[in-house]
């Protein structure tokens, strides 16, 4: 685990202020061998990091401690975070900073757009922090940035993954009217855990999100994810992948929960790999036209080539139907 800091005029601010009086949560077990990955030391990996950080970038990679940020930056694959790099919430399990955030910043969509075009990217995900101060939960920014990379590197497709926007009436409607490729909103895990690990979201108002997005236009791609680990039980995953096909989700990802800190939600259990190849085949049965599952998926793991496979499966479905 790797504990980080902010320095602020010489004095250590905590990245998790509000996890900071809570009792260290146990770390029952090792990494086993199927989730361990090497530190990042390519060249590719080093070039990216450099992009990021001559365009005053932050990325979720970072930010989340994401254990594939040495295979996509060495692939010159990143997943940008806008709006900053503090959250107005605290969830349980995510190792993104929190507190108050700064104000937008406005050069940020044409830089962002700007590394796209620099990097060569086919495909970019872009997501951020929550940000419920803002009136609009940042809607318009997102609105911004995928405008900004359509006029820089128009043959670029477009992921966004987004916060839930709740309480923000209208959000919602602006960002699918700027037509991203795909719509991508975490569920994150199982209802039962929502009290304890996601609590400043609500189950039923995300899956509301994902089914309006296909009633607002049916030609955008939907996705979500969850993590495995944190508690839930089999047939709670398999809920969650029925509610999902109700609201005519097309994607699923599934990946293993790993604990940032010994101030976050514990990992109950490590999830063995012929697990995830169960849920992986039984969400196909259920009618996701891509699933990925596996220890290591997280949601712009492997993202462009994932976004060719969803078009080239809705292709074979329409052809078939």
């Amino acid at each position: 685990m790797v504990t980080v800091v902010d320095t602020v005029e010489g004095a250590k601010k905590p990245r998790h202020p509000e996890k900071a009086h809570r009792p260290d949560q146990p770390v029952q077990m090792r990494k086993p061998e199927w989730i361990r990955v090497k530190a990042p030391t390519s060249r590719g990996y080093s070039e990216t990091r450099e992009i990021v950080k001559s365009h005053n970038l932050v990325t979720v990679c970072e930010e989340a401690g994401c254990p594939n940020i040495g295979e996509c930056w060495d692939k010159k694959h990143a997943t940008f975070m806008i709006m900053g790099e503090i959250c107005t919430r605290a969830c349980a399990f995510c190792n993104v900073a929190t507190g108050k955030p700064a104000p937008l910043d406005v050069r940020e969509p044409e830089n962002v757009a700007h590394a796209v075009k620099t990097m060569g990217l086919t495909h970019v995900v872009i997501t951020s922090v929550d940000r419920d101060d803002l009136e609009d939960g940042g809607a318009q920014h997102f609105v911004e940035v995928i405008q900004a990379i359509r006029e820089q590197a128009p043959g670029t497709t477009v992921e966004i993954l987004t916060p839930d926007f709740l309480r923000k009436e209208k959000a919602l409607e602006k960002v699918v009217a700027a037509r991203p490729d795909v719509f991508n909103h975490n569920l994150e895990t199982v209802p039962s855990n929502y009290l304890t690990v996601r609590p400043g979201a609500r189950y039923f108002h995300s899956m509301r999100l994902l089914q309006q997005v296909k009633e607002i236009d049916p030609t955008i791609f939907t996705k979500s994810g969850i993590m495995v680990g944190l508690g839930e039980e089999r047939n709670e995953v398999l809920q969650l992948m029925d509610d999902l096909r109700s609201a005519d989700v097309d994607f699923l990802t599934v990946g293993q929960y790993l604990q940032p800190t010994k101030k976050h939600h514990p990992v109950i259990r490590f999830v063995p790999p012929d697990e995830f190849k169960s849920l992986e085949t039984i969400a196909y049965s259920k009618g996701f036209l891509m699933v990925s599952a596996s220890p290591l998926t997280r949601s712009s793991h492997h993202a462009g080539d994932d976004f060719a496979r969803l078009k080239a499966a809705r292709e074979a479905k329409l052809r078939a139907a």
